[in-house]
């Protein structure tokens, strides 16, 4: 009887949902308390525990999505499960998109090995590593934004997420 209560407890334990769980990151106090304005990123499909995630935030303005120096906010956080909510604060209601790496190496350097996604989940190949920005923005409320990114990494000739 005992064996069977403590089987019941460990499943129902295992039952709680990622967004059930604390954001993580230096805005996650944005997230948890559910003021905002922010986003609630939940990065899924992570290959390892290993390195950073880093959770880029860009404005509504198409042409400084990716460029060099033209991120509005970023927030970095140790590699940890499958799957994390990531929080991001926002400046306000608005247009925005989102980028994610993981530095699946740990080496701090972008390499062959690392991982990707964006807001909005495009396709993404190795001739096309940037999506276009009307495929990933989103608009952000006033309170918390819920989005899902799901990682893709290089498998052979292609980018896809990780099977498993």
């Amino acid at each position: 009887m005992f064996k069977l209560m403590s089987l019941a407890a460990a499943a129902m334990l295992l039952a709680v949902p990622a967004a059930a769980q604390s954001a993580v990151g230096s805005d996650a106090a944005s997230c948890n308390s559910g003021n905002g304005p922010a986003v609630l990123v939940n990065v899924s499909g992570l290959k390892n525990n290993v390195g950073k995630v880093r959770v880029q935030l860009y404005g509504s303005n198409p042409a400084d999505f990716l460029a060099k120096g033209k991120k509005m906010r970023r927030v970095e956080v140790s590699a940890r499960g499958s799957s994390m909510p990531v929080c991001i604060a926002v400046p306000k209601a608005g247009r925005y998109a989102i980028a994610v790496r993981h530095d699946a190496n740990g080496d701090g350097k972008s390499g062959w090995s690392d991982g990707g996604g964006f807001s909005g989940n495009p396709n993404l190949s190795l001739t096309n590593l940037k999506p276009a920005y009307s495929k990933v923005a989103f608009n952000a409320g006033e309170g918390v934004t819920r989005i899902n990114v799901v990682m893709n990494y290089r498998n052979g000739l292609s980018i896809r997420p990780v099977k498993g």
